[in-house]
């Protein structure tokens, strides 16, 4: 994830403070966004998520961290409802299954 982030955030240079920082803006928002979502995300294979991740970071980078959940308020929603509605269809098909 960190090479993708520095790909998206135009970082072309190599320096281990910079990928260090990265790498904990990674870390706070995947964190940030399973509080959100309630449950944990697969941040590899879900481009919903990932494009979120990536905002997340770019936010981060950018000092503006304090604005991400402003501008992302409608995407962020979309991610709680999303998956909200998984976790109560899977304990429907358990509970039926008993």
């Amino acid at each position: 994830m960190l090479e993708e982030l520095k790909n998206y955030l135009n970082i072309t240079w190599e320096d281990v403070a910079t990928d260090n920082k990265l790498q904990g803006f990674i870390d706070d928002g995947k964190a940030y966004l399973k509080e959100v979502a309630g449950t944990d995300l697969d941040f590899d294979n879900d481009r919903f998520v990932k494009s979120l991740l990536k905002d997340y970071c770019r936010y981060a980078y950018n000092h503006s961290l304090e604005l991400f959940e402003v501008n992302f308020k409608r995407s962020l929603l979309k991610l709680s409802i999303r998956e909200g509605v998984k976790a109560h269809a899977a304990t429907k098909t358990t509970s039926r299954n008993f």
